[in-house]
């Protein structure tokens, strides 16, 4: 007895003390993050953290399988190649050229119909969502404001607000894009469970429209536009226009708030490699899928350019790289997920993955965009396909692990 005694005193009644301050300063999500996170002996969200999370179903019509090449899997990853999937972590590496999969790898117990976290690649998907509500009339135009749909955003800065610049991540608003901070509102975000009241507290604080700041809030107000506008759940809207004419093979899982609630649209889309792979032979093919037009080809082409001169790794939810010559847009998520669109030789490049590369010094003051691993994966998809000499790239001279 004395023994429970002292353990309530000791162990027990430290922990409810706690608790209920985190209940009574408004950070309990961070229950929620230590429960998801830390017990499961992550450090940060993982590729299978959906499965501790409330998901809505983006559901798949009829399947229309991936044709393979005549030479599929035929030849195997470089050595270099190999070497940064096992430094990294990766879970499945495709190459698909001409409109088939040429090459495709997993490992970790991953597969072709495995689920994982698309993380922030999910901000292209959203952003092709808003130009095809503009395209069907459900929304005005890339200018149309935000406080149209919300009176938080009718007055002040706020008021300047429009789609597009939440589209394009030129929002002035006051986010702190922190990852690895507890008291973020990233972190809030992504663990708490009031996400619409979160995200219309967020106040804009610089002028909206006049230069790219990536921020993940933007995203998220603009799938609360999307659902006001569509009168239908991001999941929904994104299925019957996107996942379902585009012959997915799987249903795939958006990670919600709660239960029935907000998408986390910023993020958390629970797929595969070859799913979502299709997004880049949609935008390959400029918007058309197996002779059905989905998006307007001068929205892809808008979605792919740079807004602003002095941020041309950005467009609308896409990120832009010339490189080798060649202009290569993708989707970008946390840990390093990719889907790399290489126009010019019909390419479409995949990697999921546990883990991401460094970022590149371009110079003393300034950081390269474009992660180290992006330029390994492109470099060595080119010398596999023999489009590459083997001493060529820039994936080979820079440390790659963060």
């Amino acid at each position: 007895m004395k023994f429970l005694k002292k353990l309530l005193k000791w162990f027990v009644l430290p922990i409810a003390i706690i608790v209920a301050l985190l209940y009574i300063f408004d950070v309990d999500y961070l229950l929620k993050a230590v429960r998801v996170v830390y017990l499961h002996g992550k450090t940060t969200a993982y590729l299978d953290d959906y499965t501790h999370f409330d998901n809505r179903v983006v559901h798949k019509g009829t399947a229309q399988p991936w044709p393979e090449a005549k030479d599929y899997n035929n030849v195997k990853g470089t050595e270099r190649l190999e070497a940064v999937h096992k430094e990294l972590g990766t879970v499945a590496y495709l190459i698909i050229n001409n409109d088939s999969i040429w090459h495709e790898s997993y490992y970790d117990g991953y597969g072709a119909d495995s689920k994982s976290n698309s993380f922030s690649m999910a901000k292209s998907i959203v952003s092709a969502a808003l130009f095809k509500a503009i395209e069907e009339g459900k929304v005005k135009s890339l200018d149309q404001p935000v406080g149209d749909y919300f009176p938080e955003y009718k007055t002040g800065l706020a008021a300047k607000l429009t789609v597009g610049d939440l589209s394009s991540m030129a929002t002035g608003l006051d986010w702190n894009e922190e990852y690895s901070s507890a008291f973020s509102i990233t972190t809030r975000a992504y663990f708490g469970d009031h996400l619409w009241d979160t995200m219309l507290s967020v106040p804009v604080v610089s002028a909206p429209g006049k230069k790219f700041v990536y921020v993940s809030g933007a995203t998220e107000l603009l799938a609360m536009v999307l659902t006001k506008a569509t009168g239908q759940t991001l999941s929904d809207y994104v299925s019957d226009k996107f996942w379902k004419p585009m012959g997915m093979d799987n249903d795939a899982l958006w990670q919600l708030d709660k239960e029935g609630g907000l998408e986390k649209a910023y993020c958390c889309v629970g797929s595969n490699a070859r799913d979502f792979a299709r997004f880049g032979k949609l935008f390959l093919h400029n918007g058309n899928w197996n002779g059905t037009k989905i998006l307007d080809s001068t929205d892809v082409a808008k979605m792919v350019t740079p807004r602003f001169a002095d941020s041309p790794q950005y467009g609308y939810g896409w990120w832009i790289n010339n490189y080798m010559g060649k202009k290569m847009y993708y989707m970008r998520g946390h840990l390093g997920q990719f889907v790399i669109c290489i126009p010019e030789d019909k390419l479409v490049i995949v990697r999921l993955g546990h883990t991401k590369g460094k970022q590149r010094k371009k110079d003393e003051k300034n950081y390269d965009p474009h992660s180290n691993d992006f330029y390994v994966y492109v470099d060595e998809a080119y010398k596999m396909l023999g489009l590459m000499k083997p001493e060529e790239g820039e994936g080979n001279k820079r440390e790659i692990a963060p």
